[in-house]
C-alpha cells in the first residue's frame, strides 16, 4: 500500500500506529535513500557469518520485512526473533511470517526493559534515533552486555552534522531526493513536523562514541548517503 500518512494534516507527533503499519514498507523504501540497498548489504554481512543455530535480533523489526528477506537467505538454520512495541506492527509482521511460512519469533516488548543474552547478531534499521538521548547509552550497554563474545551489532541511523551549512544542504538534498520518490513539499514538511523531538539524531561521531563507551572495541561504518549511515560494532 503507498504511503499517504501526511497528505491530510497532522493531529499528533509521529508514532507506529495501524495507519502507520499499513504503509511502513513503503515508507521506508521511498523515505530512506538506498534503503533496499542497505538492507541487502546487512544480509550479505549476516549470510557471511551463519552458522547452525546463531541467534539474530532485530530490535524495531516493525512489519519483518528485514528479517523475511534474511530468512530466505538463509543457507542454514538460525533462530531469528524480532522485538518491536508497537502491536499493530507485529500483528502486520505475523501476518507476513504465516503467509510465507517463516520460522520467526516475535515479541511485543520494550527493548530498554528487555533481557538480552547469548545473542550473535543483533541489528537496529533506524531504531536508536526514536530512543531518547538519555536512555540511548544505557541501552547500547544492554545490547554490548548481552552480546556474545564474537558478537556484533549492526545499526543504521540518519544522523546530523556539526557543521551547521553542511547540515542544511545535506538536508535540503535529503528533501529533493524524497520529492523524486513522489512526495509532495506538503506531505515533506506535516512529516517533519510529526517528527520534531520525536525522531533524535546523533552526529557520526557521537555514535561511535556512544558505542566505545558501552565497551564495543571496534566501531565503523558499512554505507553512507548524506546524512544516512550504517555502523557495524563488534563486542
Amino acid at each position: 500500500m503507498k504511503d499517504k500518512v501526511f497528505e491530510k494534516p497532522i493531529v499528533k507527533q509521529f508514532e507506529f500506529d495501524e495507519a502507520v503499519a499499513s504503509v511502513f514498507d513503503d515508507m521506508l523504501s521511498r523515505s530512506v535513500p538506498f534503503y533496499d540497498e542497505v538492507r541487502r548489504l546487512v544480509i550479505a554481512v549476516i549470510i557471511s557469518r551463519e552458522a547452525e543455530g546463531k541467534k539474530v535480533l532485530d530490535l524495531g523489526s516493525s512489519t519483518a520485512k528485514f528479517l523475511l528477506d534474511l530468512h530466505s537467505k538463509m543457507g542454514v538454520a538460525m533462530h531469528l526473533k524480532g522485538l518491536d512495541n508497537s502491536q499493530a506492527m507485529l500483528d502486520r509482521a505475523r501476518q507476513k511470517c504465516h503467509a510465507f511460512g517463516a520460522d520467526i519469533t516475535l515479541e511485543l516488548a520494550d527493548m530498554l526493559s528487555y533481557h538480552y543474552a547469548d545473542e550473535d547478531i543483533i541489528v537496529a534499521n533506524y531504531t536508536l534515533q526514536f530512543i531518547r538521548p538519555m536512555q540511548r547509552l544505557e541501552l547500547i550497554k544492554k545490547l554490548h552486555q548481552g552480546l556474545n563474545k564474537e558478537g556484533i551489532f549492526i545499526f543504521s541511523e540518519k544522523v546530523v552534522f556539526e557543521d551547521k551549512q553542511l547540515d542544511k544542504e545535506l538536508i535540503d538534498i535529503y528533501y529533493g531526493y524524497k520529492k523524486t520518490q513522489g512526495y509532495s513539499e506538503y506531505e515533506i514538511a506535516q512529516k517533519r513536523e510529526a517528527l520534531e523531538n520525536v525522531l533524535i539524531p546523533f552526529t557520526i561521531e557521537e555514535n561511535i562514541q556512544m558505542c566505545k563507551e558501552a565497551g564495543f572495541s571496534e566501531v565503523t561504518t558499512l554505507f553512507q548517503w548524506a546524512n544516512f549511515v550504517t555502523f557495524l560494532a563488534k563486542r
